[in-house]
């Protein structure tokens, strides 16, 4: 049986999409353009949402903080993804404030995870830690301290 497509506002679009799952600005505003919404449209859907409070960088911010915690990245893979969804620095700065974290403690977790808490038979393999864990967006010395608690204790 063939519906036929209704034909939504931009505002409407934006809403159902927030519905779902938080969004930054520029997120939305993407997703709105690809649905061939007019620039003026586009503009008036993302102040209403942002009028009554259904959208929020630093909240989009927060959640997005939390999400790769709980993945087991760090600040700087964290602050690269905000980056390329284009969230201020000062939003993303103050997300870190209101999340704290303990990124060396995180870094020797993930590194637990993902080596079984064994350490490196030799450089070749030390140096595959080291590369994973700043992918991950660990700086070197929240690594060294992750992979140090893997040394043999004689």
């Amino acid at each position: 049986m063939y519906r036929a497509k209704s034909k939504l506002s931009a505002k409407d679009v934006a809403v159902q999409l927030l519905s779902r799952r938080d969004h930054g600005e520029y997120e939305l505003r993407q997703k709105l353009s690809l649905k061939e919404f007019e620039e003026d449209d586009i503009n008036q859907a993302l102040a209403y949402c942002i009028g009554n409070g259904w959208m929020d960088d630093l909240r989009y911010a927060k959640s997005q903080v939390r999400q790769h915690v709980y993945k087991g990245h760090g600040k700087r893979r964290i602050q690269q993804e905000l980056n390329l969804k284009q969230v201020s620095e000062y939003v993303i700065e103050q997300a870190f404030e209101e999340e704290p974290q303990d990124w060396f403690e995180l870094a020797k977790e993930t590194a637990e995870k993902k080596f079984k808490g064994k350490p490196a038979e030799d450089q070749k393999a030390y140096a595959k830690q080291v590369r994973f864990l700043q992918y991950r967006g660990f700086s070197f010395d929240q690594i060294r301290y992750a992979l140090s608690s893997f040394e043999q204790i004689d």
